[in-house]
């Protein structure tokens, strides 16, 4: 088990709490159901990184948390089982240094924009980050037919490679990784990932030439949200610690409702 004083280091602030705070986040907000994961790199040591067992993230603990190298591997054999898609995170921490958290989903409105011609393009500016379009990556180009799943380190490297610099990557027929400095920033851009995703399919059924936000724009309207992000991630992080106890008290009630009949 790894605790919050465990992995409190130089590099960052956040700690383990924060990092399940967002799992349950995540699921609060639909983003996430049995499946999908978010990372956060250790402030302790940048070549370490940690994220849940592989289990539903509505349902994670402190206790749930493992640590693993960048190459993916757990580094405590019994720790428990790591998700398939570890990978994911592993090749982009590798790749990237400036980013500490990592968020991968299945979210349903992207997905039409990683099976179609039509790119994924801000309409927002709270989508700006998204600027100038959002890249797709196929595992078809790395590894031929296969089950999409993003299994291994090569379909990893892949990956981060297709995302280059930019904040998130959508992976055909399957979902999208999201990338940002800290964990309630990499909430907020998977969260407006796929709002962006709903305006646009909304917008492209209107008449005329659709306003995308422009890359000049997308800078601006960014360096604000970069910081504004905090309100939206400290409300959500409520909501979710509300809707926490109200779903045990919830238990507690009905067990003791059938412990009285």
């Amino acid at each position: 088990m790894l605790r919050s004083e465990d992995v409190k280091g130089s590099r960052s602030s956040e700690t383990v709490a924060e990092l399940v705070a967002a799992n349950h986040v995540l699921a609060m907000l639909g983003l996430v159901d049995a499946f999908g994961h978010i990372s956060m790199r250790a402030p302790d040591n940048a070549d370490h990184f940690l994220m849940a067992r592989s289990m539903a993230p509505a349902l994670v603990t402190e206790a749930d948390i493992i640590r693993l190298g960048l190459d993916s591997r757990p580094l405590d054999e019994a720790a428990g089982s790591a998700s398939i898609e570890r990978f994911i995170h592993g090749e982009i921490y590798r790749a990237r240094p400036d980013v500490l958290s990592v968020v991968h989903t299945h979210s349903p409105t992207i997905i039409p924009f990683s099976v179609s011609r039509t790119p994924l393009r801000p309409v927002s500016h709270v989508g700006a980050f998204l600027s100038p379009e959002v890249p797709v990556y196929d595992t078809r180009d790395t590894v031929g037919a296969s089950n999409l799943l993003i299994s291994d380190n090569m379909l990893g490297k892949a990956l981060a490679e297709k995302l280059g610099l930019g904040t998130v990557v959508l992976i055909r027929g399957h979902g999208n990784a999201v990338v940002a400095p800290t964990i309630g920033m990499a909430v907020y851009r998977a969260y407006f990932t796929e709002k962006g995703a709903e305006l646009l399919m909304q917008a492209r059924q209107l008449d005329g030439p659709i306003a995308y936000v422009q890359p000049d724009e997308a800078e601006l309207a960014n360096s604000l949200r970069n910081n504004g992000y905090v309100r939206q991630w400290e409300l959500w992080k409520e909501e979710a610690n509300v809707k926490g106890h109200r779903a045990q008290a919830l238990r507690i009630t009905c067990t003791c409702g059938v412990a009285h009949t």
